[in-house]
């Protein structure tokens, strides 16, 4: 296992800038508003050629049993738990707080080796607060600056004292294919606001793993988690809820989304959940019509299905459904589920990881010609301006999704409406239900277009 640090600290101290400092990427969300952070994230950290895993955590703060709040200190309990290490993170500029001081205590209850980090400390403000948080007994502070690097050789000089050696043959271990193999799927649910996202994925991992909240918008962050379902791992990112773009106004909404958004491009398989009593709604068509323009494997899974009246046909209706409002990806698997309840998580799991051996197939070349034949004597290209159009072969280029290239002459004048004639006939011939499928059209080079005409 690797050594694993969690920062802690109240709100709006710094911890998720710092978080992000470390694994080298804008991860967590960060904002000016305290509590942005609810859920704890995990990154890898790399501290110069130190490598260790890092946990964001909500900020410490005090709130009524059962509320939001407290749920989300419960999570930071549990990072802490879960750590070797922790860094307690202040607020430099502003000095101590009795906050500060409160859960000092904490750190200290965790009888685990503390770093003292005195974030903000650019400047003389900065200065004088860190000497301040002698006061905490928790040995001499680190004065850092997250946002602009500063203090990052003292915290590897503490941090180097904690984290055992790597072995150097690891590290030059290179991937084997069946390594690659076996490598998780990576998933992003998503979905509108409330659709029950973090209450599936819960189910999942059968623990309070994501706060949960009748109220919409409580997931923020995009937060990575690892499971294994039939001895095949996957690693699932839950997603905050996406709204119309017009009604996104709030800047850590916007961000919010933003980062929902890079868990799509990251995934390899997208879950769309829609609510039940709710479903096929405009903002879901717009979030299936993104995630095939991004080239991800898609499944539908309508969730709170333990709500609906249990009428026989309801879900040959959802197929139809599915296939009405989303032809661009006909033929996606749509699983009804209940997150709350666990119904239909075997039936899930199954299809994502049937549409992800979809969206790495690869058609052979003669069987895609011999397709490609039959299609063209069924329903020949229309005549443009009085000439018909020519199309010499076809070939696939890469799968991830399936992509393929066209050979013709005068590309810019064959129909869209040919071209989703070949892919949904390529879709029922080769069995690429709901998998997007590429198809670039390239001109074939005339061999005599160099040569001059003859003169009359």
């Amino acid at each position: 296992m690797p050594f694993t640090i969690a920062i802690i600290g109240r709100p709006n101290v710094g911890k998720s800038t710092l978080f992000n400092r470390l694994v080298g990427q804008k991860l967590a969300l960060v904002d000016d508003v305290p509590g942005v952070t609810r859920d704890r994230r995990e990154g890898e950290a790399k501290l110069f050629d130190l490598n260790f895993t890092i946990i964001d955590t909500a900020g410490l703060d005090e709130g009524p049993k059962g509320s939001l709040t407290a749920r989300m200190q419960e999570q930071t309990e549990t990072a802490i738990a879960l750590a070797d290490a922790l860094f307690f993170v202040i607020d430099a500029r502003i000095g101590l707080t009795p906050a500060d001081r409160a859960f000092a205590d904490v750190a200290r209850r965790a009888d685990k080796p503390v770093l003292l980090l005195a974030n903000k400390s650019e400047g003389k403000h900065g200065e004088l607060g860190a000497m301040e948080s002698y006061a905490l007994g928790l040995g001499d502070p680190i004065q850092i600056s997250a946002e602009h690097g500063e203090g990052m050789g003292e915290l590897y000089d503490a941090v180097s004292k904690l984290v055992p050696p790597t072995d150097d043959e690891e590290d030059e271990h290179e991937e084997t294919d069946e390594e690659r193999a076996n490598r998780p799927i990576r998933v992003a649910i998503v979905g509108r606001p409330n659709a029950g996202k973090s209450t599936l994925i819960n189910h999942l991992l059968g623990e309070e793993r994501l706060l949960t909240s009748p109220e919409a918008g409580t997931t923020r962050d995009s937060i990575a988690v690892e499971i294994e379902w039939k001895g095949r791992g996957f690693r699932i990112f839950d997603t905050a809820g996406l709204r119309r773009r017009s009604r996104i106004e709030e800047k850590l909404e916007k961000l919010s989304v933003a980062d929902a958004l890079r868990a799509v491009r990251f995934a390899e398989v997208v879950v769309l959940m829609m609510d039940a009593q709710n479903r096929f709604e405009e903002q879901d068509l717009r979030i299936a019509d993104l995630i095939e323009r991004e080239g991800r494997a898609l499944v539908i899974a309508v969730n709170k299905w333990d709500l609906m009246d249990g009428n026989p046909g309801q879900i040959s209706m959802l197929r139809r459904d599915a296939d009405h409002w989303l032809p661009q990806v006909a033929g996606a698997p749509i699983v009804a589920v209940s997150g709350l309840m666990g119904e239909g998580i075997d039936r899930l799991m199954q299809a994502i990881v049937e549409a992800y051996a979809v969206w790495n197939r690869r058609v052979p070349t003669a069987a895609l010609n011999r397709w490609f034949e039959g299609a063209i004597a069924d329903n020949p290209p229309p005549a443009v301006s009085g000439r018909r159009l020519k199309l010499n072969y076809i070939t696939q280029t890469k799968a991830r999704p399936p992509s393929f290239v066209l050979f013709c002459s005068r590309a810019d004048a064959i129909p869209q409406s040919y071209l989703r004639y070949l892919t949904n006939s390529m879709r029922e011939t080769f069995e690429l239900p709901g998998t997007p499928v590429r198809i670039t059209l390239r001109e074939k080079a005339n061999p005599f277009a160099h040569k001059r005409k003859r003169p009359n």
